[in-house]
């Protein structure tokens, strides 16, 4: 299987399937009343100041091409959370790093005084923390598949301290003239 040796690529693949994931569950959510609005028509509401721009063509365009910036810069943020900490872990990592970022957008986007298309119920939010938990999982999940194990290859932290203890050969080196003669 191809394997991606570029941290931001990989973290622009990664971010990519998990926005796709949480679009999906944003999307069922919508439809079955759970959510008043799509995140992309509240994200559309950084930009437009009425409910029905951010309904149109445009507005959804708009409101979703930052849904994928934010999409794209949590998967490398993923990636490199990852080259740091290891792969082990995915399904905590992943959720943490989904509502973690799920909740630091979504406070944004909530306390940008023009934004009017807000939601504010409970139900939303929690819908939208629900399609973020799922954006970080399968971000963190694809993005330590899709990875070459050459990014988790770290050089050692203390490479540049001196050994405390000879070498054999060090040793023998250090033995006077007169030891090494018998």
């Amino acid at each position: 299987m191809f394997k991606i040796k570029d941290r931001i690529l990989l973290g622009t693949a990664a971010g990519l399937a998990g926005d796709i994931a949480k679009t999906v569950i944003d999307e069922i959510s919508r439809k079955k009343k759970l959510s008043q609005r799509s995140f992309r028509e509240t994200a559309a509401g950084v930009w437009v100041k009425k409910s029905n721009e951010a309904r149109s063509l445009e507005g959804q365009v708009l409101g979703g091409l930052l849904d994928f910036g934010m999409s794209i810069a949590g998967g490398i943020g993923t990636v490199y959370l990852l080259t740091e900490t290891g792969r082990d872990h995915l399904i905590t990592k992943g959720l943490i790093s989904g509502i973690g970022l799920g909740s630091f957008i979504n406070f944004l986007i909530g306390t940008l005084p023009e934004n009017k298309i807000k939601p504010t119920d409970a139900t939303s939010n929690l819908s939208y923390m629900a399609s973020h938990a799922a954006y970080g999982l399968v971000t963190t999940v694809m993005a330590a598949k899709l990875a070459h194990p050459s990014l988790f290859d770290k050089e050692p932290v203390n490479n540049y301290l001196e050994p405390t203890q000879l070498t054999t050969e060090q040793q023998i080196q250090e033995q006077p003239y007169k030891q090494q003669k018998r």
